[in-house]
């Protein structure tokens, strides 16, 4: 149950997180605030299919999806943004769940390519539907690829923490077992 709602308390902080700051800017990279909790459901996410199974994360990613557009209206954002979010927030979590399946990788590793694939897909379908000219407007066309790749970075980073903390834990895991033997 703790993975379930560490899952969706990190999409709703992501959410309130991006609309009360300023995004980050390195250079010439954009990242929103709201990012490294973004990262931070991917991995969630993965616990919980690895305790839940397959199905029942779908029906997790289903709530956190109606939980992640009522945050969003009740914070204020365009319908263009809440529709953006939504529409990355399906295709990216459904990447991470078909991709960690398919792996037969331990978890770290599994973790973390799954999470660099659904984070790289929700960077690109977020800013592109949602914050270019095409969307609510926010970015000129100029400055998209930077906002992409600033948060393609940082959800990597994050995904990379996570899968070395992961890799941490089975490992003492595997050493109690064996002096359990």
């Amino acid at each position: 149950m703790l993975r379930i709602l560490l899952y969706l308390i990190s999409i709703v902080t992501a959410n309130v997180v991006t609309a009360a700051f300023m995004p980050l800017q390195f250079g010439v990279f954009i990242i929103p605030m709201g990012t490294l909790f973004i990262g931070a459901t991917f991995i969630f996410r993965d616990l919980v299919q690895n305790k839940y199974g397959r199905a029942k994360t779908y029906l997790f990613i289903f709530t956190a999806l109606i939980l992640s557009a009522v945050v969003s209206s009740l914070l204020g954002d365009t319908l263009m943004i809440v529709a953006a979010s939504a529409l990355s927030f399906i295709i990216s979590e459904t990447a991470d769940t078909e991709i960690y399946t398919r792996l037969k990788l331990p978890i770290a590793w599994r973790v973390f390519y799954s999470g660099v694939a659904g984070g790289f897909l929700d960077s690109v379908v977020f800013v592109i539907i949602g914050l270019s000219p095409l969307g609510a407007g926010m970015l000129p066309w100029e400055a998209v690829p930077a906002a992409i790749f600033g948060q393609i970075i940082a959800k990597t980073i994050i995904q990379m923490i996570g899968a070395l903390v992961l890799n941490q834990v089975y490992i003492v895991k595997q050493k109690q077992v064996v002096a359990q033997q």
